[in-house]
């Protein structure tokens, strides 16, 4: 109850309840990216600077291609289709966008990456594109399930925390963690605004240098 009560207190509804969405196979075809990189994991845990109470849970698997599944979320960009909470076209740009986005003077994202297998990418694909669009309050929940649904992941634990799930997903072999913060102010909603804005020179993390 007390993780459910975090995801309500975040601006913006950041755990709010996500529309079933289905973007068309043109668009989805066209943003597509793959980073080329050797196949990882990442979670990102949104986390109170104030009183270190996990706010919101998501996955990046980069794999194939590189997707953002974001249970509940609320980040958006036009150059990024979504299929109920999986957002497909996940650049470089779009990555440092989505952790901008959540980064604020109350709370801070923590990133935890760890290698997986091409088997193992695929199968984590394949599971979030099978997921659905999710409840509000159940980011912690979905992800900590598609999770333990992957050979390797079987210590995670189904849970609705999203601080136990960063903690087990945290000792997990080979795992780095990096934690970003930002001086934004809580409504960020002028983020969102600058981020779908055409890109200028000069800008980075979407905000003027």
């Amino acid at each position: 109850m007390r993780a459910f009560l975090l995801c309500l207190a975040l601006p913006l509804t950041l755990a709010a309840c996500a529309e079933p969405k289905w973007a068309p196979d043109e668009a989805v075809n066209a943003a597509r990216y793959s980073t080329g990189n050797a196949p990882s994991l990442t979670l990102f845990t949104v986390i109170s600077t104030d009183t270190g109470a996990g706010g919101h849970s998501a996955l990046m698997i980069d794999g194939r291609e590189r997707v953002i599944f974001d249970p509940a979320g609320t980040w958006y960009h036009p150059s990024v289709p979504e299929r109920n909470d999986v957002d497909f076209g996940i650049t470089d740009r779009m990555y440092k966008f989505y952790i901008d986005y959540h980064a604020r003077s109350s709370w801070y994202v923590r990133e935890q990456r760890v290698p997986v297998t091409p088997a193992q990418a695929d199968a984590l694909l394949a599971r979030v594109e099978a997921n659905g669009a999710v409840a509000k309050m159940m980011c912690a929940n979905d992800t900590s399930s598609v999770l333990r649904a992957i050979p390797g992941f079987e210590s995670i634990p189904h849970t609705t925390s999203p601080l136990k799930l960063s903690k087990a997903f945290g000792q997990l072999p080979g795992v780095v963690t990096e934690d970003h913060y930002d001086n934004d102010p809580d409504d960020n909603s002028g983020v969102l605004m600058i981020q779908q804005a055409p890109p200028q020179h000069g800008t980075a993390f979407g905000k003027t240098e």
